[in-house]
């Protein structure tokens, strides 16, 4: 099919934004110009659709897009909740099945079989989790600084094991309420002082933990920043919604969007070691990632233990999630049962791989679809 190609902002030369109606919902996908005449008979060509992560859109994605080969049919779509695909309510019981189902919908719509597919963090799993439901349409996996396989925050050890029934300390209950405010109102700084953006706010929050720090902003920050800005805030989207727990901090996860949807009640990708056929992985990240490490800034266990929440119950009632490990550990499962997969850690760079070593990401995509 030949989607509408629409008018957008934020869009670099040389790429643009087409809206495809599938099965379940309107999605906003980013093209390269020169590619839109080919998504005509895309299923004839090897494609390869890259999947963004949470509190962003395809807009990310742009510069790695125009750097990849000509003959390499390339889309990334946004996410419901993020960007300019519909809005529908994101139900966190099913894990991140709606995403990974609406994904799923798009390469139908399409026409589109066997597919390449990058996910980064949030993204990350929602390809992981299309792969071990439905491995006959995945060709390969690029993994960049996924989710843990037993979600984000809760889980004690490498099998995922919760720290409490209910979760507690995981989900929507978790985000910083002044970050959401700003968030909704499309607010990139906040209140500034000196010029610098207030800390809650998303350019410093982008600075902080989305790429490692660096003492000049990078060239494209702005378009990241107005990209962040693109979540809807609400409880059927970010953060969701979340419930009373007597568990340390005092809150669990709801049903009901994004943060609840990796919490890991209901976000599991584990069982991709039972993919048949089992696609190709190379593992992208960061050693300087604060977003996804096993003393990850985010994961309130690491919080408590440096006194920043009150009432922290101590390491070996709940201690940091093994982010890392958990990851490693099910993709040796996976060997095992008969995939393969490459672990590439990057020197010094952050949550963002494909933003701050675009040269070295490249070159490492590049030979894993040439080997798969």
């Amino acid at each position: 099919m030949t989607p509408d190609i629409v008018a957008a902002e934020h869009l670099l030369p040389g790429i643009v934004a087409a809206d495809v109606p599938t099965s379940r919902l309107r999605m906003r996908m980013l093209v390269r110009e020169a590619q839109v005449d080919a998504l005509a008979d895309a299923g004839t060509r090897r494609v390869l659709v890259a999947v963004h992560g949470n509190v962003s859109s395809s807009l990310f994605y742009q510069r790695l897009m125009l750097a990849l080969p000509d003959d390499l049919l390339v889309v990334a779509p946004d996410l419901r909740g993020y960007g300019e695909t519909e809005p529908a309510p994101i139900d966190a019981s099913r894990g991140l099945r709606d995403h990974a189902d609406d994904l799923l919908a798009l390469l139908d719509a399409l026409e589109l079989g066997a597919v390449d597919l990058m996910g980064w963090s949030m993204g990350g799993g929602v390809v992981s989790r299309v792969a071990a439901d439905h491995p006959e349409r995945v060709r390969s996996l690029v993994l960049q600084a996924p989710v843990s396989p037993y979600g984000f925050g809760s889980t004690t050890d490498v099998s995922g094991t919760l720290a409490s029934a209910d979760a507690a300390g995981s989900g929507a209950g978790g985000a910083n309420p002044r970050f959401v405010e700003l968030l909704a109102a499309r607010d990139t700084d906040g209140q500034s002082t000196d010029g610098a953006p207030e800390a809650a706010s998303p350019r410093a929050t982008l600075r902080a933990v989305y790429v490692a720090p660096r003492a000049e902003p990078w060239p494209d920050e702005d378009m990241w920043v107005a990209s962040m800005c693109t979540t809807v805030v609400g409880p059927d989207h970010y953060p969701g919604d979340a419930t009373a727990s007597e568990n340390w901090p005092g809150f669990a996860p709801g049903r009901r969007g994004i943060l609840n949807s990796m919490a890991p009640l209901y976000c599991r990708w584990d069982d991709l070691v039972e993919a048949t056929p089992a696609p190709p992985v190379l593992w992208i990240r960061g050693d300087a990632d604060r977003i996804v490490s096993d003393t990850s800034a985010l994961d309130l266990a690491v919080l408590g233990q440096i006194g920043l929440i009150p009432g922290y119950p101590g390491a070996d009632a709940i201690p940091a999630q093994p982010m890392i490990a958990q990851t490693r550990a099910v993709l040796d499962r996976y060997v095992e049962a008969g995939g393969r997969y490459e672990e590439m850690v990057l020197p010094g760079i952050g949550h963002s791989p494909h933003l701050e070593a675009e040269t070295e990401v490249l070159t490492a995509i590049l030979a894993h679809l040439e080997r798969a």
